[in-house]
């Protein structure tokens, strides 16, 4: 295990959610399912109580803790996208998997943890500054899936 981890809560599907993850995200593997030695809150000997996986390079720690905890916004994964084909591809797996789209390039998957499918024509238009910045700010702000070629047309003017 990595010395720094990323924990993330789940209710019982942290094994589901990292295979999900480790299927749609290169860089990305399910490394060990640790079962519980004895009955816990929420769980029962020989349950899944850990998943150890990477999700595109950052190393994670899927906990079954039991319906306790939820995800929220304040934790994001933040993936940058080359070009619109490979947003649409993550958008449409996170959201059409049971998950649900929200504003600006941000959607949660079905276990709740949010995600943001960033086009790097977005970062690159806000790392511009300037008209170019606020014009693709402007634009993004009324997306929910980031359109890349929209983003591109307002960085122009």
């Amino acid at each position: 295990m990595a010395k720094n981890t990323i924990c993330l809560w789940y209710d019982k599907d942290a094994e589901a959610a990292a295979r999900f993850y480790c299927d749609l995200f290169p860089d990305s593997r399910l490394d060990a399912v640790r079962r519980a030695p004895s009955d816990f809150p929420g769980g029962n000997r020989g349950d899944v109580l850990t998943v150890e996986f990477t999700v595109a390079g950052i190393p994670c720690l899927g906990l079954n803790g039991g319906p306790v905890f939820t995800h929220n916004e304040a934790f994001s994964f933040q993936i940058a996208t080359d070009d619109q084909e490979e947003t649409d591809r993550y958008w449409n797996a996170i959201v059409g998997n049971g998950g649900q789209e929200s504003a600006c390039g941000w959607c949660k998957d079905r276990w709740g943890i949010s995600w943001q499918i960033t086009p790097r024509a977005l970062t690159d238009a806000m790392a511009a500054g300037g008209g170019e910045a606020k014009r693709a700010f402007e634009a993004m702000m009324t997306m929910k899936k980031i359109d890349v070629a929209e983003i591109e047309a307002a960085r122009r003017g």
